[in-house]
């Protein structure tokens, strides 16, 4: 995900920081010129969105509602019009502009951690990345140039929030309100994400804090931290990504570890003029390359779910490259996990570690305990004195806010249905609640490749059952209690043989029943497999006319 240029909030302030102000001004630099170049001769899927979301009024009625304008959603959008052009289909979308999580998380040094040959839409190739790792403004950029040229940024309502959702079994609808009035839809697709509404840990004493505090996801650009004594929380994928971004301008960075990760070098470099020029000139050339990362990647996920032997291997460079970035004993065992590689996801950075080692951070292992007036307390009983708090603590996919507005035909919501375990058909359908969809749902995460193959595998299935509704005059359909059963005692079974399961962490994988509803389990081209038609055999249908027209 990158700090820097953002559209909505200007870049944190680093007037110490003279060598990172000179590099950001030369990307900054190369993006404009490769905006101007790309706008003027290949202007495909590469040119920045010149006007926000259109103003779409909100109609009485719709046959196809998607919630949220992040990856999935936009990109069931787009591949729906494809298929129909006319289709009777329309997105809300909380914030002020389509891009999701990418449109939100603006903090320094945010990029992606999977190649962006593989995470973009198989649709809709781009040939302007800067880097094998995109970073957050130019993914913000191509999801809003695909939503325009696909057409679907016409059919988005931006700041208008789902506050309740209900089954209307009489009618065979959804009746829904939203921040912008109510609506009926005959199929309801939920495409929220899974990481988007931040996580708060519950830490006393937080409400008495002086200084200013905020979420990584949800960065403060207006306040300066030249000079501050920072604390942040947590050392996931974000902090590692934003942490060798503020030290410099920082006083003293204190970070607090629960876990420690393992951490492995990112391969990233610029992709070359020629690189990018072979991609216009010849598509298949970029089709190519995204096939052969693609089987690296699932290489790699046999190594995490079928071949674990081999783990120690990968274990053993990640000690490698601890032990070239850190030179104190002490901070490396600190640094490095007990439990197995890939258990817990793998971090990938090449001064994150380097970072720690400075005489100027410190390094927190024994847990957050409170917070003061003037700072925040260990475990241990120490206060460390600090101006900000920042915390990077991740979000709740095993507990999405929006399970609670939705409610199906036994009038309970999703949330009260799962109680704190969430499972699904197939990660998109559950019973109780007809005519709606998941996008993300459970065990659809991954742990080695992009989760946009995911997205778009669940959109082919939404697609032809979609499809099927119409040709059969279905109002409604409802996966089988005994279908849902089956398929998530198998998924289950696949996940106690895997490194997630056996690797002996703790992970937000699991949720409050210490069931993993969160990981897939296998190779991503079986679930692609299992996806590629509506199994009507499996579901509920009620005949009722041709309400699909």
């Amino acid at each position: 995900m990158v700090g820097g240029f953002n559209r909505r909030a200007p870049p944190i302030q680093f007037d110490a920081r003279n060598k990172l102000d000179a590099r950001n001004k030369r990307q900054g630099l190369r993006e404009n010129l490769n905006a101007f170049w790309t706008g003027f001769r290949f202007p495909a899927y590469s040119a920045c969105v010149a006007s926000d979301a259109a103003a779409v009024n909100m109609p009485k009625h719709v046959q196809t509602l998607i919630v949220g304008a992040g990856f999935a959603g936009l990109g069931l959008a787009a591949r729906i019009l494809r298929e129909q052009s006319q289709a009777d289909v329309l997105v809300i979308e909380r914030g002020n502009d389509v891009g999701g999580t990418w449109r939100d998380n603006t903090y320094p040094g945010c990029a992606c951690d999977v190649p962006t040959s593989l995470y973009s839409f198989s649709f809709a190739p781009s040939a302007e990345w800067s880097h094998i790792f995109a970073r957050q403004p130019e993914i913000y950029r191509y999801l809003r140039q695909v939503a325009a040229d696909t057409g679907v940024l016409d059919r988005v309502v931006t700041e208008c929030e789902l506050q309740e959702a209900q089954w209307d079994d009489s009618k065979a609808l959804w009746a829904v309100r939203t921040s912008s009035g109510t609506l009926t839809a005959d199929v309801l697709v939920v495409a929220t994400g899974a990481l988007s509404t931040p996580s708060y840990p519950d830490i006393p004493g937080l409400e008495t804090f002086g200084g200013t505090s905020f979420h990584s996801a949800k960065w403060n650009h207006d306040h300066n931290l030249r000079g501050e004594r920072v604390a942040v929380i947590g050392t996931g994928a974000s902090a590692v990504q934003f942490v060798p971004e503020i030290e410099s301008a920082t006083k003293h960075l204190t970070v607090f570890q629960r876990t420690p990760a393992w951490v492995i070098p990112r391969l990233d470099r610029e992709l070359f003029g020629l690189e990018k020029y072979l991609y216009r000139r010849i598509p298949w050339v970029q089709k190519a390359v995204r096939g052969s990362v693609y089987s690296l990647r699932e290489a790699l996920g046999g190594l995490l779910q079928h071949a674990t032997g081999l783990l120690p291997v990968f274990e053993a460079a990640a000690k490698a490259h601890l032990l070239r970035q850190v030179r104190d004993p002490e901070l490396r065992r600190k640094l490095t996990p007990v439990f197995t590689i890939g258990c817990k996801r793998i971090l990938l950075s090449n001064d994150w570690l380097r970072t720690l080692d400075r005489p100027d951070v410190t390094l927190v292992d024994a847990g957050l305990a409170g917070v003061t007036p003037d700072g925040v307390v260990d475990a241990a009983g120490n206060e460390h004195k600090v101006d900000t708090i920042i915390f990077a603590t991740g979000f709740t996919p095993t507990e999405p806010p929006v399970a609670h507005a939705l409610r199906g035909s036994n009038g309970r919501t999703l949330a009260e249905h799962w109680n704190g375990s969430p499972s699904a058909y197939k990660g998109a359908t559950v019973a109780g609640f007809p005519n709606l969809f998941l996008m993300y749902g459970p065990n659809t995460n991954l742990g080695h490749s992009s989760i946009i193959y995911m997205l778009e595998s669940q959109s082919t299935y939404v697609i032809d059952a979609l499809k099927v509704m119409r040709q059969s005059a279905i109002a409604s359909f409802e996966v089988t209690e005994d279908a849902q059963r089956r398929y998530n005692t198998r998924i289950q079974s696949a996940l106690e043989k895997t490194v997630w399961n056996k690797g002996g962490c703790s992970s937000w994988y699991y949720d409050s029943e210490g069931r993993n509803s969160v990981q897939w389990p296998t190779f991503t081209w079986k679930f692609r497999a299992q996806m590629q038609r509506f199994d009507e055999e499996n579901y509920i249908s009620r005949r009722m006319g041709p309400s699909f027209s």
